[in-house]
């Protein structure tokens, strides 16, 4: 009988390729094991076995497969039918889902070897560079292509190659690496041959010559008998002040033994773990009423005010559910959050804590993917970033939502586009796990979800200790600046407020969503603002790299001197982001510390770390920052906020500006008068009657869930109906302006009045690339499968049209 198994590449194909094997190797493999498959003429990949079977493919001659790379499965069951599920509704391909899925070391890739032949050359027929390949390949047994460039110099080498090839000097071979490499540690030892008292005593005799050596053996038998610990080379070179070739000799008079021992990249360093909190009336009641309601609903949402306490409910959850012997996943929107979390998670549960996101490297991911797929005693909580919902969880018990309203659990680009909200309460179904959802200001979509009765809910009203809400004010900058009383971006409302505040001593946070130092550099002579030459955006002025950058493709220029356009050097700059708003700062308030929390500051692995540490100490006295600030951190020394300009995020063009505005001052807001001293929050505004501001200011979430549910329904957009955008883009205008016309003529002969567009977005070009969008309304009414089938069907005509085959298509499923 011939066997056949499925497997799924890390590519974008529409259906799985199917491989031969050999009986033996049917009976060894199993769903989710990694193979090494030959693709294409060359290339080999790492492949999941998806299915074994007997079933032959009729399209093609199934290959035979390279080599099996894993004893045990690497991927569960469970995971396959949840990456099937997130393939399905998301609109994308299994190897998308394998490629967001696995770390990136898992995934070998084939590299391509040069090898020289047996065959006899005449060398001088070899031009300079063949020679220089050819005559490496005499010292090494074979060459990979970056080696090829390094040796040449130049990037172009494929050609050199081919010509080595034609000539038959050398051969080609594709060999898959393995990329992870286990962390080992080496360790140094006495040899077995000096245990006895009289033999170390001779061989102190005969180091007498040599005094350096004899001091690391002295410095080796202190520190094993002091600690009763292996004694790292490390350890024992910082002890002795030795070098590492005083080691080496003494491992060459093999008096001591080198061995080493393979450790985790990451420790846990605290001591005992704390009893957790004894809870209030509010937060005991609320932990009873989740409990009530997870034994009839799977998913339940907390809505619960800033500094509540939600963290301390959760930690009685994951105390209940660690009980049990089940695995807990807390899902964070910003890995910001994970640096202050870990710490309270870790005074709790100890060394039970994993920490995954993408800020830890390769190395680190596999280790802790390891850690819970054998489900060992360090991987019981994972605290991660949406990424983590694709852990192979072995017992999962209970999914925590952090902030679940944050628009940071999307994933844009690339796919697969899942929502890590939506995609946990799934996983958490397959593994008959509960789901808690938690946020002050729930998104629009659970809260309704709730009130229809999908989830339960959970409300706690009471900030923790009674404290009281924070005092919001919304401060008219319309009128400051006509009665001139405004020093540069701050009323004088605000100014006086942060003068009070530092004076007793404490700490501010100023919120603008803006990075950079100004927005737009413009001409005062001509009006012409530097734009990005590849996308249709104007360029922002950093002033501390002295640079204009673009925030979509990265493209960066020096800060010019005069206009490019007229030659004038009357350069100004218009709109403000957190870089100017700290100089402002600095310049007011010189004898305060000030820190600024963005993108440009946060990019190194521990960014975050230092500067919520130094926040948190006290070091800074003023803080600047994007929405980083606004997630569910705790700082306890905060009295006053400051939104520089609210305005910004209420004119943004995109049917949910209202409703995130609403989220992210009320976020912000939260973070002030965390214990007994009551918070104030200023919001300057060009509109302080704005429904929207008015309603943060009476912190209303209930008149502003029901303004905005009407306008939904009123307008048919999601909750009430669902979306699918579909995105095009190419780097001709004309082709991707017809393809757009023709794709949503197509769907609407399917879809009606429901489809919109196509229509240019905000910024139309990126990276030259023009983008077209035409966005599909699903009714309630309306089968989401069945939808989805004529969206493809459609799509594969277009694909079959010659002219439009290079235009590329996005699809994004609730794409809010």
């Amino acid at each position: 009988m011939t066997y056949f198994i499925d497997v799924i590449v890390p590519i974008p194909l529409q259906k799985l390729f199917t491989y031969r094997i050999t009986e033996a190797e049917a009976t060894f493999l199993q769903k989710g094991m990694r193979v090494s498959v030959p693709f294409g003429k060359t290339k080999m990949h790492t492949g999941i076995v998806h299915r074994i079977h007997n079933e032959g493919p009729t399209a093609y001659e199934a290959k035979d497969i390279h080599q099996i790379l894993d004893e045990t499965p690497l991927v569960t069951e469970i995971q396959l039918k949840f990456w099937e599920w997130i393939s399905s509704y998301y609109m994308c391909t299994m190897g998308d889902v394998m490629r967001a899925a696995l770390p990136n070391a898992f995934i070998l890739e084939s590299e391509t070897m040069l090898t020289k032949t047996n065959v006899k050359l005449d060398e001088t027929r070899l031009k300079d560079d063949e020679f220089l390949v050819y005559e490496a390949l005499h010292h090494q047994s074979s060459l990979k292509v970056q080696d090829v460039m390094q040796i040449l110099d130049k990037k172009s080498v494929l050609p050199v190659i081919k010509r080595l090839i034609e000539k038959e000097a050398v051969a080609v071979e594709e060999e898959v690496f393995e990329k992870y490499k286990p962390k080992l540690v080496r360790y140094v030892k006495l040899s077995a041959h000096f245990s006895s008292e009289v033999r170390l005593q001779e061989l102190l005799g005969d180091l007498s010559r040599a005094p350096k050596q004899r001091d690391v053996v002295m410095t080796l038998f202190s520190m094993a008998a002091k600690t009763q610990k292996p004694v790292k080379v490390s350890e024992l070179i910082a002890e002795s002040g030795a070098s590492t070739s005083i080691i080496k000799a003494l491992i060459d008079k093999t008096v001591l033994e080198d061995y080493v021992i393979q450790t985790d990249r990451i420790h846990y360093t605290g001591g005992a773990n704390a009893a957790s909190k004894t809870l209030n009336v509010h937060q005991e009641q609320a932990l009873s009423e989740i409990r009530t309601t997870f034994e009839t609903q799977h998913t339940t949402l907390l809505h619960g005010v800033t500094s509540s306490g939600k963290t301390e409910i959760y930690v009685k959850l994951i105390e209940t559910v660690l009980e049990t012997g089940r695995q807990v996943l807390y899902l964070l929107p910003e890995i910001a959050l994970t640096t202050q979390l870990v710490s309270r998670l870790q005074n709790y549960f100890g060394e039970k804590v994993a920490l995954y996101h993408s800020k830890y490297s390769s190395h680190e991911r596999v280790e802790v993917w390891n850690n819970v797929l054998q489900n060992t005693a360090k991987a019981q909580v994972i605290l991660g970033a949406r990424s983590s919902v694709f852990l192979p969880f072995k017992a999962l018990g209970l999914i925590i939502v952090d902030e679940e309203h944050e628009q940071s659990f999307k994933q844009f680009d690339p796919a697969p586009r899942y929502h890590a909200r939506d995609a946990a309460i799934v996983l958490a179904h397959m593994h008959g796990a509960k789901t808690l959802l938690g946020s002050a200001t729930p998104s629009l979509e659970s809260a309704f979800n709730a009130q229809q009765k999908r989830y339960g809910l959970v409300s706690l009203k009471q900030r923790h200790n009674n404290v009281l809400m924070p005092d919001i004010e919304l401060v008219d900058i319309k009128d400051k600046y006509k009665r001139k009383l405004m020093r540069g971006h701050f009323s004088d409302r605000l100014l006086e407020e942060m003068a009070v505040t530092l004076e007793e001593g404490h700490q501010i946070i100023l919120f603008q969503n803006r990075r950079g130092f100004s927005p737009i550099i413009e001409c005062n002579t001509c009006g012409h603002a530097t734009q990005c030459p590849n996308c249709d955006v104007s360029l922002t002025y950093h002033q501390y790299r002295k640079q204009l950058r673009c925030h979509y493709c990265s493209y960066h220029t020096a800060m010019h001197k005069q206009c490019e356009a007229c030659g004038s050097p009357e350069l100004d700059n218009k709109g403000f982001g957190t870089e100017q708003i700290e100089e402002e700062v600095k310049v007011v308030f010189p004898k305060h510390k000030v820190a600024r929390m963005d993108l440009d500051t946060t990019r190194g692995k521990y960014g975050y770390e230092k500067i919520i540490t130094a926040f948190e100490q006290q070091e800074v006295d003023i803080l600047v920052g994007t929405q980083m600030l606004t997630k569910g951190l705790d700082f306890r020394n905060v009295k006053l906020v400051g939104v520089m300009n609210a305005d910004t995020m209420l004119n943004f063009p995109d049917f949910r500006a209202h409703e995130r505005s609403f989220q992210l001052i009320t976020q912000v807001s939260g973070r002030a008068g965390r214990t007994d001293t009551r918070g104030k929050v200023l919001v300057q505004t060009y509109n302080p009657y704005h429904n929207i501001l008015q309603q943060v200011a009476s912190n209303a979430y209930g008149a502003m869930y029901k303004e905005q549910m009407d306008d939904r329904f009123n307008y048919k957009y999601p909750p009430v109906y669902k979306q699918i955008k579909i995105t095009l883009k190419h780097k001709d205008y004309n082709r991707v302006e017809q393809a757009s016309l023709w794709l949503a003529k197509s769907l609407r002969q399917v879809f009606k009045e429901h489809v919109l567009g196509p229509e240019s977005p905000a910024v139309a070009r990126i990276r030259n690339q023009f983008y077209k969008n035409i966005l599909i309304k699903i009714p309630k009414d309306q089968s989401l499968a069945k939808t989805k089938k004529a969206i493809i069907r459609i799509n594969n005509s277009f694909s079959s049209i010659k002219e439009f085959r290079s235009v590329r298509i996005l699809l994004n499923v609730d794409n809010y």
